[in-house]
């Protein structure tokens, strides 16, 4: 597994700063990096994604600053090695998808919506010298942009969530799920996934702890006729959930 030399996941801020000399003016005076700041996130999640993991990524100015532990830990509650696997929106690093083919050897098609978005992506994918196929997507989610004779093991995503938009920088692609609670987009990937799913194969959301949203996607899953899984971890001050539904 991934580690730091220490055998944990994470890196010591001292040693980013060896590799991002400029992250020295965001720290306070107590040694603490100021993560409030975008630039000195961007630059610290870099340098966690270069040493840790061995993946350079490039961050779109104005998306969403992708934090590569969670994303791993996210992977890793149901990838084993070697699967067929389906990303619904890879966002502009791409990051999860070219962590499943570099680190879980998985056969990767991954789609994006965004026209900046999918560049960025595209771009990220061949700085990793990865075989992730991108699909452009034009507003479909699985049916009418993957082919019906494809069957996958896995087919996951870190869906948009909000009800509404929010004012932390994030496009109303990125952020709004749709319904209620923000769920429309999770649930409708479980609707259009059950068919493209290999006998056994699974559904994996990355979702927040927000027990109402969770509460009814868990509902509709069921009704579809998935099993489920829910694996809450925590990453830094963030409980977040791997929300796994089973194909059976």
């Amino acid at each position: 597994m991934p580690s730091w030399r220490d055998g944990k996941l994470g890196l010591p801020v001292r040693e980013a700063i060896k590799i991002f000399p400029e992250l020295e003016k965001y720290l306070d005076e107590r040694g603490r990096l100021d993560l409030s700041n975008r630039r000195a996130r961007i630059l610290y999640n870099k340098a966690i994604t270069r040493v840790v993991f061995d993946i350079e990524v490039e961050y779109h100015p104005k998306g969403l600053i992708t934090t590569p532990i969670s994303r791993f830990i996210f992977l890793k509650t149901f990838l084993r090695g070697g699967e067929k696997v389906l990303e619904i929106g890879t966002g502009h690093t791409a990051m999860m998808a070219i962590m499943a083919a570099k680190l879980f050897k998985c056969d990767v098609i991954a789609t994006e919506i965004e026209d900046e978005f999918f560049e960025y992506a595209r771009a990220n994918i061949e700085r990793n010298n990865v075989g992730v196929k991108l699909i452009k997507s034009m507003g479909e989610v699985i049916e009418g942009l993957i082919l019906m004779e494809e069957k996958f093991d896995a087919i996951f995503s870190a869906p948009p969530y909000y009800e509404k938009l929010t004012k932390g920088g994030l496009t109303e692609r990125e952020g709004v799920g749709g319904g209620r609670y923000g769920e429309a987009f999770s649930i409708r990937i479980l609707e259009e996934g059950w068919q493209y799913l290999k006998k056994n194969g699974k559904v994996a959301l990355f979702l927040p702890d927000k027990p109402s949203l969770l509460e009814v996607v868990i509902k509709r899953g069921v009704e579809l006729g998935y099993t489920y899984c829910d694996i809450k971890f925590k990453v830094g001050t963030r409980c977040r959930h791997s929300l796994i539904f089973f194909k059976r």
